[in-house]
C-alpha cells in the first residue's frame, strides 16, 4: 500500500528563519553600493552643517534687521516733526500777539509725545552751528566767506540732523565758513597764472 506524498511543505522553524537572516546580513556588499551609501552620508553631513550655519547667521542678523526697520520708520517721521516745528514757530509769534494759544498748547502735547519716542529710541538732535565741519554728520549746501576764527565751522543750519544710538540717522544740511583770501595774495596768484613759463620765454627770444 502506497503512502500519499504530502505536497505541503512544513512551516519554517524560528531557528531556520534566524539562520537565513544571519546569512543575508553576512552577505558581502558590493563596492558600488558602499560608495553610494558613503556619498549619501556625506551629503547629509554637509546639509546639516549648511543648515546650522544658516540658522546661526539668521540669529545674528535678526537684531540688525529689526533695528534697520525701526530706523527706517523713524526716519520717515522726521519730515513731519520738522513741519510741526515750523508750525510751532509761527504759532509762537501768534501767541505773542495774543491769539491761537489753545492751538499752541495742542502742539506742545504732540511734541511731548515725540520727545517720549525719541528718548525711548535714543534719538538726539545734532548741535551743529559753530561746530567744526564733519563730513560724516554734515551735508554742505554752500561755503560762505567768514573771518579767520570761523574758518571750517558751521555757519548756518538749513536742516536739522539726527543721531540714533550714536549712529547718524540723517545728516544735517549746513553752510560752512571759509576764510576770504587777501586781495594781495589773490592778485599775486593771478599775475603768476598769467605769466608765461620760462621755456616759452626762451622760445620767443630765439
Amino acid at each position: 500500500m502506497k503512502h500519499k506524498t504530502d505536497t505541503h511543505a512544513s512551516p519554517e522553524t524560528a531557528e531556520q528563519a534566524h539562520a537565513k537572516e544571519a546569512r543575508h546580513e553576512a552577505a558581502p556588499v558590493s563596492a558600488p553600493e558602499t560608495d553610494k551609501a558613503q556619498e549619501y552620508l556625506d551629503q547629509l553631513i554637509r546639509l546639516k552643517a549648511d543648515f546650522e550655519n544658516y540658522r546661526k547667521r539668521v540669529e545674528k542678523e535678526k537684531p540688525e534687521l529689526i533695528a534697520f526697520g525701526k530706523h527706517q520708520m523713524l526716519f520717515s517721521l522726521l519730515p513731519l516733526y520738522e513741519t510741526l516745528l515750523r508750525a510751532k514757530a509761527q504759532l509762537d509769534k501768534a501767541v505773542c500777539a495774543g491769539t491761537d494759544a489753545e492751538l499752541c498748547k495742542g502742539l506742545e502735547l504732540i511734541f511731548k509725545e515725540f520727545d517720549k519716542i525719541f528718548a525711548a529710541e535714543n534719538i538726539s538732535v545734532m548741535d551743529t552751528e559753530g561746530k567744526p565741519y564733519d563730513p560724516m554728520c554734515h551735508e554742505v549746501l554752500a561755503v560762505l566767506d567768514c573771518p579767520a576764527e570761523k574758518d571750517g565751522l558751521v555757519i548756518t543750519e538749513a536742516q536739522k540732523g539726527f543721531r540714533c544710538g550714536g549712529k547718524v540717522l540723517r545728516p544735517a544740511k549746513v553752510c560752512i565758513g571759509r576764510t576770504k583770501q587777501e586781495a594781495g595774495s589773490d592778485a599775486a596768484g593771478a599775475s603768476e597764472a598769467q605769466q608765461p613759463p620760462a621755456a616759452e620765454k626762451e622760445g620767443e627770444k630765439e
